[in-house]
């Protein structure tokens, strides 16, 4: 039987509403924190979890 873990959310480090086996595969999933209303881009493989960091947007200039 496959490992299953519980998601913690990386701004409180509480359970989000998602578990994870070791063999998914998740690319950037927004994960919802329920406690803290913040979501946040992730990406999971192999029971790792990792934060994606995503520039801000920048306005066109002409």
């Amino acid at each position: 039987m496959p490992e299953i873990q519980w998601v913690l959310c990386p701004v409180c480090r509480n359970k989000t509403r998602l578990k994870i086996r070791g063999d998914t595969i998740l690319i950037n999933f927004p994960l919802y924190c329920p406690k803290c209303k913040q979501e946040t881009l992730i990406t999971a493989q192999n029971l790792n979890i990792t934060i994606v960091k995503e520039p801000d947007a920048q306005t066109q200039s002409r």
